[in-house]
């Protein structure tokens, strides 16, 4: 469905019906080509009772310059962990060869501003930073890396949603072994991999 553009004063408005609807959080959605928008909109809906935690969801390939504008805007930072390796990105993700180098950066940085993610008693996230990893065929994430780095470089307190429903489509299909889904046996090592990192938070236990 294609949206349509609306004016600072109109966005504010449906960030604040949302509120009002009983929404938890704004959930902003690939949001950094629209940094500035969001930021305007923000100026108008906070001093009418915006209150409700702000999502910043991301695929981690976020420069440092715009990472900075939303410090103590943004309540909970959502990126996804992709690849750790510079040639595996640049392979399936083909200009994005610099996306292992960008995400630890983006990371340390979302990390910086709000630290791990605090649930209340409701079991609704209020602030941190909630971290996302697609586990693909073969290894082809690096998935040993990304939780090393996130055990080592942030915190091993770090929320981690290790996620199993990778499956083929578009141009996957051409691109073995991208074109199978993971196997249990691949999902399990992946959760296995991050507990040996001392990682715990957000993924089953087995």
């Amino acid at each position: 469905m294609m949206g349509q553009e609306v004016s600072h004063e109109e966005f504010a408005a449906q960030m604040l019906y949302l509120q009002k609807l009983g929404c938890h959080n704004i959930n902003f959605v690939t949001p950094s080509h629209q940094v500035p928008q969001i930021l305007a909109a923000l100026e108008i809906a906070i001093p009418k009772g915006l209150k409700v935690p702000l999502v910043y969801n991301t695929g981690g390939y976020d420069s440092i310059q715009e990472l900075k504008l939303m410090e103590d805007v943004i309540d909970i930072y959502m990126p996804d962990f992709k690849y750790w390796d510079k040639d595996v990105a640049g392979r399936y993700s083909k200009d994005a060869k610099d996306y292992p180098g960008i995400a630890r950066v983006a990371f340390k940085e979302m990390h910086r501003q709000v630290g791990d993610l605090t649930i209340n008693k409701e079991g609704i996230a209020e602030r941190g930073m909630l971290i996302r990893h697609l586990v693909l065929p073969g290894g082809l994430a690096g998935t040993e890396g990304v939780m090393h780095f996130i055990a080592s470089k942030l915190s091993k307190d770090s929320y981690v949603n290790i996620m199993d429903q990778y499956r083929p489509c578009g141009e996957g299909w051409d691109h073995p072994p991208l074109d199978r889904r993971i196997t249990s046996e691949e999902y399990k090592e992946a959760i296995k991999t991050a507990q040996k990192q001392g990682l715990r938070r957000g993924f089953p236990n087995i």
